[in-house]
């Protein structure tokens, strides 16, 4: 009897690399942990109406104008951009402050990392928060999927690769694994899981970055596992939870 064959896995290390697989059809699992796919599922799970990723500052400013019971959000190079009420942060969403509420939200890589996705089967928001329902979905999904990491402005990051990473260690038997970079980042997370996610991360450019803000607190929140048990995905232009 023939075996069954089971749907391909994949990372892609940077949105610049982007080009070279193909998403047609396939679940795309957008990674910000730093702090954008950990925002839009803290604040989803904390009762938000939806998630509108803009691409820019400006267009983050003008959407929040047309929205009733809307909140601006979203940052630049790390820092709350100029304009916008509120930042990155998922610290920042209780569910005392956002439930009801719309987020309009732009960071600098992860949404526009989600913008560039084409063709799609549909895109998934991954974090630490919620990596046991994301992986739980891809495994129900039986379609190939690409873990894409967003990256520091096209730059490999460690954080986004440890994620990746964590979701291959997770799903692995259920899919066709033949990538190095799924590789590299599986033992990238074995590593880093021995010492502890956020101990391994300190000595990362973006939490030396970060840190220099004062955002420690929300780096060490955004590597704890499972405390928001959703799936968000896109929905036309609004990301909410999956049912």
């Amino acid at each position: 009897m023939a075996s069954i064959q089971k749907p391909k896995l994949e990372v892609c290390l940077s949105p610049a690399l982007l080009h070279l697989y193909d998403t047609t059809g396939s679940v795309v699992v957008i990674i910000d942990i730093f702090r954008a796919t950990s925002t839009i599922t803290a604040a989803l799970s904390n009762g938000a109406k939806c998630v509108l990723p803009v691409a820019s500052v400006e267009g983050c400013i003008e959407l929040g104008k047309l929205i009733d019971n809307s909140i601006t959000a979203g940052e630049r190079d790390g820092k709350v951009a100029e304009g916008l009420q509120y930042g990155n942060s998922p610290l920042e969403y209780p569910n005392e402050f956002i439930k009801g509420k719309t987020l309009v939200l732009t960071t600098t890589n992860g949404t526009r990392l989600l913008h560039m996705v084409q063709g799609a089967s549909v895109i998934v928001i991954g974090s630490f928060l919620n990596l046991a329902a994301v992986c739980d979905f891809l495994k129900k999904q039986n379609k190939n999927v690409l873990l894409g990491c967003a990256s520091w402005k096209d730059r490999f990051n460690m954080e986004d690769t440890l994620f990746a990473g964590a979701v291959v260690a997770e799903v692995r038997d259920s899919f066709d694994i033949n990538c190095d970079s799924a590789r590299a980042a599986a033992t990238l997370y074995r590593d880093a899981s021995e010492v502890g996610l956020i101990e391994f991360l300190k000595d990362s450019s973006h939490y030396r970055r970060l840190s220099g803000f004062g955002l420690a607190q929300d780096m060490e929140y955004c590597t704890t596992l499972n405390t928001h048990p959703v799936v968000p995905v896109l929905k036309g232009n609004e990301i909410v939870v999956s049912n």
